[in-house]
């Protein structure tokens, strides 16, 4: 009976010490900070974009109706500031944020991948992977839907997503990552300056978050420096014949804003919301999808720094630009979701026409959306990396 006690006195004590490992770390590396915060809170953004969520300052209840994602909730711009921006980068870099002290929001976004991680899909906590490609993070804040699957409506509904995921980060408790952070004296000072607290809350972990991910902008490419070749220039006449209408304006994204063609339209009758489709469109990657996104479609990314993010699609599959141009080209399936771009009057299958030429030329213009600029802005680096 004793050895019995004894045993279970051992099982509780191995339990207890599992619990708590999250929360302590042995050895806590300082992140490196400049004495001065970097200027975040001047956003750079390309012309004739604005904050996307500016867009819903005067949001109509129609729109609400039709999208339980905004819960009745008013949305407003977001403020950036240097200090609050400034400990969100520390927050974005630091592997204490995942239960085991393994992955960053920074280990599945590398700055200079475009904050892609260059794999078809990312490594959790715990060595499992993740079911989509790890998304760019590129002029967040003139879009209105993120992920994939446009679930989230806001960079800040978006922040903490990844931490609490079972497979990413595993933080599924944030009671926990209050602690935890709490025990770490820098954090003391950083929320300090941000927030006029010391207190770690995982309300100011997510504004802080949200900061940083929201100053990451993207705006200093060839393209917008206007300096073209002559084969740059052809690629651009094509791209916007037969690419720009899903990859629309400067930011070369969807038009997902209220009104838009990937947004919510509206009965001409009544002015009242139809559907939303949230940034979304199906381009024929499977007959039958083996993930169904949102409604059978997954978002149209941004194409700036695109020849960056391969691999490409949101399961990676396309592993060069060149596959998805042979794609777009030649391989699109009849799925019942299809955009109904790629169909003919009769509801048929219908290719985008390009030849090598063409392809050729494309891809030279794609290449001018690079911002080596933002690649290498040390304000956006990992500061625990010195």
């Amino acid at each position: 009976m004793k050895s019995i006690h004894l045993y279970l006195l051992l099982l509780i004590s191995i339990f207890s010490a599992c619990e708590q490992e999250d929360i302590t770390t042995s050895e806590v590396k300082e992140p490196k900070l400049p004495e001065q915060p970097y200027d975040y809170k001047t956003l750079k953004l390309p012309l004739n974009t604005h904050p996307g969520m500016v867009t819903f300052n005067n949001i109509t209840p129609d729109i609400i109706m039709i999208d339980p994602a905004f819960n009745g909730q008013s949305l407003s711009s977001m403020k950036v500031t240097d200090e609050g921006a400034s400990l969100g980068r520390v927050l974005f870099y630091d592997k204490q944020l995942s239960i085991n002290n393994t992955i960053a929001c920074g280990t599945c976004h590398h700055q200079d991948k475009a904050f892609t991680d260059g794999l078809a899909v990312s490594k959790g906590f715990e060595g499992k992977t993740t079911d989509r490609s790890s998304m760019a993070i590129i002029n967040p804040i003139v879009q209105n839907n993120l992920f994939w699957d446009s679930r989230s409506f806001s960079i800040q509904d978006l922040s903490l997503k990844p931490v609490q995921n079972h497979i990413e980060m595993g933080m599924e408790k944030l009671h926990r990552l209050e602690d935890k952070l709490n025990n770490v004296e820098y954090y003391r000072t950083l929320f300090e300056e941000a927030y006029g607290s010391g207190r770690v809350t995982s309300e100011h972990i997510s504004l802080a978050l949200s900061e940083f991910v929201a100053s990451i902008t993207s705006s200093n490419s060839k393209f917008d420096q206007g300096n073209f070749n002559e084969l740059e220039n052809r690629g651009r006449v094509l791209f916007d014949q037969k690419c720009g209408s899903c990859h629309a304006g400067a930011n070369f994204s969807a038009e997902d804003g209220p009104g838009g063609e990937y947004g919510v339209s509206f009965d001409n009758i009544t002015g009242t919301g139809i559907q939303n489709l949230k940034g979304t469109t199906n381009i024929g990657l499977e007959v039958v999808s083996s993930d169904q996104g949102f409604e059978g479609k997954f978002r149209i990314p941004t194409l700036r720094n695109i020849m960056l993010t391969a691999p490409y699609m949101h399961d990676g599959r396309l592993k060069t630009i060149d596959d998805v141009l042979d794609h777009y080209s030649s391989n699109i399936k009849p799925n019942v979701h299809l955009d109904k771009k790629f169909k003919d009057a009769q509801g048929r299958v219908k290719m985008i026409s390009m030849n090598f030429a063409e392809k050729e030329a494309i891809k030279a213009f794609l290449h001018t959306l690079t911002d080596y600029t933002m690649i290498t802005d040390p304000k956006y680096s990992d500061p625990f990396k010195y």
